[in-house]
């Protein structure tokens, strides 16, 4: 048999000329330019407003920005955040294990916990836990619908305090709940499957497995939830504690200074947010690693 001999056809010169006279034109968006110029002459607006508007009083703000009693009101509203936070995320972590269990039963009582704690507002639940003592002057301890052991008046056991902590901690429960149930959802079933196949017991499964990769689903939403209850803490000022906002109306009732008392809330909570969401920013980086 002879040979078969196949002609590729090369570019003629006449092609190769028209393509070198094309020429690149970088593309062009004239909406974008016009939408930060927008930006920008707002932005300096409001940077002028801030500079020369008298009104919002920047002496009383910088005299009261690091005050003692500021400071101290700071710390106040920093444990309330840390006590709910370790607390709620705890509790939201035992009622997201009963709400993927197998059982009926605790799948009926987490649902229902989380449905009750969602649907009643945090400062109605505040107060009702600051004035718990009114339903309910003493708690007793004993037999059920039997003998009383001992009593405990209640108002010794909850303070201002405690009653802000309980609420914020229970609140918070509800929604860590549905956050670290989601997370867990959203790791792949094949590889636990692949686990078991291995024999590797399931608390280690989800711990080294489960976990682990569930936490990039998990810290994005907790951490928003960490930001808004630091920004939730003020609600506790319905019970005169005294944290931020509080010792900032405090403040503004006495020298009627009201825009730079607020300032200074809203400075510090901005600061207090930008480290939260930095931390954020490290943490997600670090439980990234392999997905990128």
């Amino acid at each position: 048999m002879g040979r078969v001999t196949l002609s590729v056809p090369r570019p003629t010169a006449s092609a190769s000329d028209d393509t070198a006279d094309l020429r690149v034109v970088p593309a062009r968006y004239p909406l974008r330019w016009a939408g930060i110029a927008v930006v920008l002459v707002l932005l300096a607006q409001f940077v002028h407003g801030l500079a020369t508007n008298p009104g919002w009083d920047w002496p009383t703000f910088a005299a009261f920005f690091a005050s003692g009693a500021v400071v101290t009101a700071l710390g106040v509203t920093l444990q309330l955040t840390l006590y709910a936070t370790v607390l709620g995320f705890a509790v939201g972590a035992v009622l997201a294990l009963m709400r993927l269990s197998h059982s009926r039963f605790l799948r009926t009582v987490a649902w229902g916990y989380v449905w009750a704690f969602r649907s009643i507002p945090l400062i109605v639940q505040i107060i009702f836990w600051f004035n718990v003592s009114y339903l309910y002057p003493k708690l007793g301890f004993g037999i059920p619908f039997g003998p009383v052991l001992f009593t405990v008046p209640t108002q010794d056991l909850f303070s201002p305090l405690g009653a802000a902590v309980i609420g914020l901690t229970l609140h918070q429960a509800a929604y860590s709940a549905e956050i670290i149930r989601s997370g867990v959802l959203a790791v792949d079933s094949g590889q636990l499957q692949a686990a078991a196949a291995l024999g590797i017991p399931r608390a280690r499964q989800f711990r080294r497995i489960v976990l682990p990769q569930a936490m990039r689903s998990i810290l994005p939403n907790a951490a928003n939830e960490v930001i808004g209850l630091l920004k939730g803490t003020s609600i506790v000022s319905v019970v005169a504690i005294n944290e931020l906002f509080y010792q900032v109306q405090v403040i503004y009732g006495r020298n009627a200074r009201v825009v730079a008392l607020l300032m200074v809330a809203t400075v510090w909570y901005v600061v207090l947010t930008s480290v939260l969401s930095l931390v954020q920013h490290y943490v997600e980086r670090r439980y990234a690693r392999g997905s990128r």
